[in-house]
């Protein structure tokens, strides 16, 4: 058994899915409240050798948490979570969550995100605004006020630590456990007037892209080697004459 041409082409499937994932990052560098997209790998053991032989799992995909950089903008309708927070808008099966903060307002006075699904109040509900009434102002704690009246809230949701987390469309993302609302504002909290960037360091993601292609080509290699080796035994074991 060529041990050493499977575990080149293991490698160069879990190359091929961390190719995808960065290439993904990278075309996201610039969208407001992206979540970078990471993939971690194990090694599996060969169970039919008689020796340890480990191969390259094709790797499991996560959703990276960590906070981008906040700009500022001074819109009244963008806004950036501080925290490990997330908005919630309408998705076509229910709720999605989304750290993208760039809102808007729709002639009917709807707030919307930046894909025109409603934005969401704690309780699940859709907001309204008044598009008579100026410019909102957005608390800390999401509550909106135009003019003197409180005309909703923008609702915070927190994941449970142990929920799995996966795109659900546009920029937005659903996890595994029900999401809670945030009811203690002291670390978590909306920014009126300023935008969370991209999670995505550039730097470090053109450095993969460099270090994939060269461990591709380690991999190619091993494998011509693998069929060279196989060939010359081939020749010299065959029959004679």
């Amino acid at each position: 058994m060529q041990n050493g041409l499977y575990v080149a082409l293991s490698s160069q499937l879990a190359l091929e899915k961390r190719l995808t994932t960065t290439a993904q990052n990278v075309a996201n560098m610039a969208t407001a409240g992206y979540r970078a997209e990471e993939t971690k790998f194990s090694a599996l053991m060969a169970q039919a050798t008689k020796g340890a032989v480990a191969f390259a799992s094709t790797g499991d995909t996560y959703i990276s948490r960590a906070s981008g950089p906040v700009t500022k903008t001074d819109a009244a309708l963008d806004v950036a979570l501080q925290g490990d927070a997330w908005l919630s808008v309408g998705g076509p099966n229910g709720p999605v969550y989304t750290r993208d903060g760039r809102l808007s307002m729709d002639a009917t006075g709807r707030l919307t995100d930046v894909s025109g699904r409603p934005v969401l109040d704690p309780g699940g509900g859709p907001l309204l605004l008044d598009p008579q009434a100026g410019p909102p102002t957005i608390g800390r704690d999401g509550t909106i006020h135009q003019g003197v009246n409180q005309v909703g809230a923008i609702g915070l949701f927190t994941f449970d630590p142990k929920a799995a987390i996966r795109r659900a469309g546009p920029n937005a993302v659903a996890p595994s456990l029900p999401a809670r609302p945030v009811q203690d504002f002291t670390r978590i909290g909306l920014a009126q007037g300023h935008l969370e960037g991209s999670n995505v360091n550039p730097i470090l993601e053109m450095t993969k892209l460099i270090t994939i292609q060269r461990a591709f080509e380690s991999a190619a290699n091993l494998t011509q080697q693998s069929e060279s080796a196989l060939q010359d035994a081939i020749k010299s074991l065959g029959p004679q004459g």
